[in-house]
């Protein structure tokens, strides 16, 4: 079974994470940042994936570092999780709907690390949530679990779908990428031999 738990304690947050790459979809998130908690409850939900998260950060600053290091923890237990990467299809991808907005995620679990975000959301804010900062969780994600991802919208008139959209597609995609592929289950995907 790929889980992992895993602690990062800075100046600025302490994150403890539970990450099931094999799990049912279940979820207990707790980051002080409730935009974040929803977008992390969809995000375990649609990919499949059992996640704990306890994060103590300094929202009362804002939710920037919170954000950022959720993201790096995440994305480090995701690369821990996977190990060697043996067996795992790799790529994923998934265009998901949700009301006016239309967005593509796409995920290549290369080793390389880089971060394509063609998105355009309409407000600055979701509640008390900076938008910006999605683009801050997924670049930090990349970083932890070293991965090109690929968001673009297609369509989208409100940052909240368009957002919700973004994370579930995502889930979705990583979904198909960390899945094993039993006809190579025992194979690194490339033909370097490592990723």
């Amino acid at each position: 079974m790929r889980r992992v738990n895993i602690e990062r304690n800075t100046t600025e947050t302490k994150i403890q994470m539970t990450l099931n790459l094999d799990g049912t979809g279940t979820y207990d998130v707790d980051t002080g940042c409730g935009f974040l908690n929803h977008m992390l409850e969809l995000f375990a939900r649609h990919g499949r994936f059992d996640l704990r998260v306890l994060c103590r950060g300094d929202v009362e600053v804002d939710c920037h570092h919170t954000v950022e290091d959720v993201g790096i923890v995440l994305g480090r237990a995701f690369s821990q999780g996977l190990g060697d990467l043996r067996g795992i299809n790799r790529y994923g991808n998934f265009l998901l709907p949700m009301d006016e907005a239309l967005v593509l995620c796409a995920a290549d679990l290369s080793g390389r690390t880089y971060l394509g975000w063609q998105m355009e959301l309409p407000t600055e804010k979701v509640g008390d949530f900076d938008t910006e900062l999605a683009e801050e969780f997924w670049l930090a994600f990349a970083r932890g679990c070293p991965s090109t991802l690929h968001f673009r919208q297609l369509a989208g008139a409100n940052s909240h779908h368009i957002l919700e959209a973004s994370f579930k597609g995502m889930a979705r995609a990583l979904r198909q990428a960390v899945s094993i592929d039993p006809a190579f289950a025992d194979q690194i995907p490339s033909t370097k031999g490592v990723l």
